[in-house]
């Protein structure tokens, strides 16, 4: 099983109307969409997340329903309002704002987790949306020693978003633990070189780099690569013209999650996935919306 933990949001997909800008809501969120694509790949998924006891918050509750995953615990906050993402498109390229002044997302209730159901648990992936606020911190580092105790893999999507923190230096810390302890981390090209300073890539991986520790870097158009221990490599993906490319790196991620759960991590099994992950990131960039549900 694959349990993925962290923010379900709406996503605000903005258009240019005769009268102003007028915006769809789409269930959203990257974990959550990761949790989406990994069942829709073949694994056994199940998701934690909070919304507020709101109108957005049951409408995604509701949504969230139809993605069938094996377990959904979703919880519920009295106090703060669902966390919104404002998602505008430029030729199919996405721009977000987020509105989440003390929203429900990063005030996920860990003592609410029922982690006995998870009995055949293998890999947790963690969000990375609660960093930007001192309690989401503090429930992440929960959860990640959580799952090293427990001895499972743990699963982290950069999503390197600069523009929630104060500044540069204060991003860079909330993130750096995460990259360091995660067994296998994701990040796009940019991310990586911003997070680690360097101009060229494999410099970049050289930083992050250590024993056992699966590094995977999206490439656009150009596919994805990946880094473990003494392999590495290209995986070339199909190019199309994106409508919205909400969600691809959570389509890649999900779906290649859930075709390396429980295998060797050898260079054909790694490929294979890559393989499989590139396919679903394209695919993702073909409508509206970060998900189909």
């Amino acid at each position: 099983m694959i349990l993925c933990i962290g923010e379900i949001l709406a996503d605000m997909v903005g258009e240019k109307a005769e009268s102003g800008m007028l915006f769809k809501s789409f269930c959203g969120g990257a974990p959550f969409n990761v949790a989406v694509n990994a069942k829709n790949a073949g694994a056994k998924v199940s998701f934690v997340g909070r919304v507020g006891n709101d109108p957005v918050g049951r409408f995604l509750t509701q949504e969230a329903k139809k993605a069938n995953l094996d377990s959904l615990d979703i919880q519920v906050d009295d106090v703060r309002n669902t966390t919104l993402a404002f998602v505008t498109l430029t030729d199919g390229e996405r721009d977000f704002a987020f509105y989440r002044h003390d929203t429900a997302d990063f005030n996920t209730d860990i003592n609410g987790i029922e982690w006995d159901k998870y009995s055949d648990l293998n890999i947790v992936h963690l969000g990375s949306l609660m960093l930007s606020e001192k309690a989401g911190r503090k429930f992440a580092k929960s959860i990640a020693k959580k799952t090293k105790a427990m001895g499972k893999t743990l699963s982290f999507d950069v999503n390197f978003r600069k523009d929630i923190y104060k500044d540069f230096a204060d991003a860079l810390k909330a993130y750096k633990p995460f990259v360091e302890c995660a067994d296998i981390v994701k990040f796009s090209d940019d991310e990586i070189l911003d997070f680690t300073g360097e101009k060229d890539i494999e410099k970049a991986v050289s930083i992050i780099a250590k024993p056992n520790k699966l590094i995977l870097v999206t490439l656009g158009s150009k596919g994805s690569s990946y880094y473990y221990n003494d392999i590495k490599g290209v995986v070339a993906t199909e190019k199309v013209k994106p409508i919205d490319t909400t969600g691809a790196g959570d389509a890649f991620f999900g779906a290649f999650l859930a075709n390396v759960e429980g295998k060797e991590l050898s260079k054909e099994n790694i490929e294979l996935a890559m393989q499989k992950a590139n396919k679903a990131g394209a695919d993702a960039t073909q409508f509206l919306g970060a998900i189909k549900l």
